[in-house]
């Protein structure tokens, strides 16, 4: 509020619980919303059958289920408006299955798919939708998925070259890392993707089997 002059309100809420968006609805309710970014999100790691089931359960919610609520609420709104943008997060793990990250992989292609899908309709309404994959960012993403990245991408990279790409591209691939991943993969086919990814996921989970 200091540095850009605008006002803040922080609504804190667990995107985990079913309650969460409505209560985030309620308190918007009186504001001109004109941008929604869904960035909340967190990923596991390791194998499937090991993983509980209630950890990859909570995911759904938080990766998919809010972010389908929020952005169906919010993009009403939007249209109603007749303006404003929408940007959902994606990942470089949306495009492929990924071992050792089963479950997160198939809750960003989930987001992929409804980004692409909704880009056109909310178009015509004067609605922007963006959707951002990024690679490996320094965040609090790895020590939570218990992953151990080499490099990643600083977050203010990926946020700056985003929000830049609103309203002149559909999709954009923040930050160094994930241009250059999704690049050399794009010319593979699907199962080319698959296990190069999952030599990457493996890397990044070696240390689980040394734990085990």
């Amino acid at each position: 509020a200091r540095a850009h002059q605008v006002e803040c309100r922080i609504v804190a809420i667990d995107l985990g619980k079913r309650e969460a968006v409505p209560m985030l609805l309620q308190e918007t309710e009186l504001l001109d919303v004109g941008l929604v970014a869904a960035c909340a999100g967190y990923g596991t790691s390791g194998r499937f059958l090991d993983i509980p089931i209630a950890s990859e359960l909570d995911m759904l919610d938080v990766n998919c289920r809010a972010v389908l609520e929020m952005t169906h609420a919010l993009g009403r709104r939007l249209a109603h408006r007749g303006k404003g943008g929408i940007i959902l997060m994606s990942s470089i793990v949306a495009f492929q299955g990924v071992q050792n990250a089963a479950n997160y992989a198939a809750t960003k292609a989930y987001i992929q798919t409804l980004a692409e899908g909704i880009t056109d309709e909310l178009a015509a309404q004067g609605v922007e939708v963006l959707v951002s994959t990024p690679g490996p960012v320094e965040s609090g993403f790895a020590g939570r998925a218990r992953m151990m990245m080499g490099k990643a991408d600083d977050p203010a990279l990926v946020a700056r070259e985003t929000l830049n790409a609103l309203g002149n591209s559909r999709s954009v691939r923040p930050g160094l890392l994930a241009k250059i991943l999704i690049g050399s993969l794009s010319t593979l086919p699907r199962f080319g993707r698959r296990i190069v990814m999952g030599q990457i996921m493996k890397g990044f989970t070696r240390h689980h089997e040394r734990q085990s």
